[in-house]
């Protein structure tokens, strides 16, 4: 039986590093199947995603004998079976159209993902989740329940065994406490007029204002509100006869783009932090 295995690294650079990596492999019976690596000259960091087939050695024996490997190096590693999709959790306000697209992306095998539940602070999106067979979460949240609402937020995503936690246009702010507990495995979504552009009704401020661009950034979510490391991003034209209302199914258009490149680049373990930067292996 094959057995599918993605390994990434990021240590201080050296010379030699590609070619242990390879060794490593090699003398366990390792097939390389994909390769690629970056070198960052203003941090003098090494990054590396390999991934490959190995037969003679489990999954466990693999992560002690690469633990040992690595320790020379200094190396911030993990190994990945590539058997299992990711289990994700969804979490989603009153606008539905990345979640759509997320669900119509996963049931056609588009993301090697599995989502295992949606939760939501309001009940619009029950019957959607129905439809492709996904339990929903209505957990309403206010300023007083925020701390109990978020508990059990994180208790659906821990029983769930969730790698993955996408905010699909969720319009809370998540407390500093859960931004720490769900560090470099929860992405979110948002339009990218950010800071021009605060508060209610982005679009409506953009089309006021003439603008020439409208985008969506993905990023990973931290403690600083929409700071955290960019995962994807991008933009598209718009010009004096479009309406406020075609600036707002572009840029959900857009934002769905967005969000499902980013999903898939995390889900398949191509995105690598590089401090507030990341270093994505396409």
């Amino acid at each position: 039986m094959n057995h599918a295995y993605i390994l990434t690294l990021s240590c201080p650079d050296r010379t030699g590093i590609v070619h242990a990596v390879s060794g490593f492999l090699l003398e366990r019976g390792g097939n390389i199947e994909e390769a690629a690596q970056y070198s960052d000259r203003d941090t003098g960091l090494f990054f590396m995603r390999v991934q490959f087939a190995c037969n003679q050695l489990t999954f466990a024996d693999l992560k002690l004998q690469l633990a040992q490997f690595a320790d020379p190096f200094k190396m911030v590693w993990q190994l990945h079976a590539t058997a299992e999709p990711m289990r994700t959790v969804i979490l989603v306000s009153k606008e539905g159209h990345c979640l759509n697209d997320l669900l119509f992306r996963w049931k056609s095998g588009l993301l090697p993902i599995d989502i295992r539940a949606i939760v939501s602070n309001h009940r619009e999106f029950y019957q959607l989740a129905a439809s492709y067979n996904v339990p929903f979460h209505h957990i309403p949240v206010t300023a007083a329940t925020k701390a109990q609402v978020e508990a059990k937020q994180f208790e659906i995503i821990e029983s769930e065994g969730a790698e993955l936690v996408v905010l699909a246009r969720y319009m809370q702010i998540l407390s500093d406490d859960l931004c720490r507990k769900l560090q470099g495995r929860a992405i979110n979504i948002h339009h990218s007029f950010l800071p021009s552009f605060k508060g209610a009704k982005p679009y409506y401020q953009a089309h006021d204002r003439g603008v020439k661009l409208i985008g969506a950034t993905a990023h990973y979510v931290t403690a600083d509100l929409d700071e955290g490391p960019i995962i994807e991003q991008d933009v598209a034209r718009v010009d004096h006869s479009k309406t406020v209302e075609d600036f707002t199914a572009q840029g959900r258009d857009t934002e769905s783009q967005v969000l499902a490149r980013a999903v898939k680049w995390h889900s398949e373990h191509r995105v690598l932090l590089n401090g507030h930067k990341t270093v994505i292996f396409k």
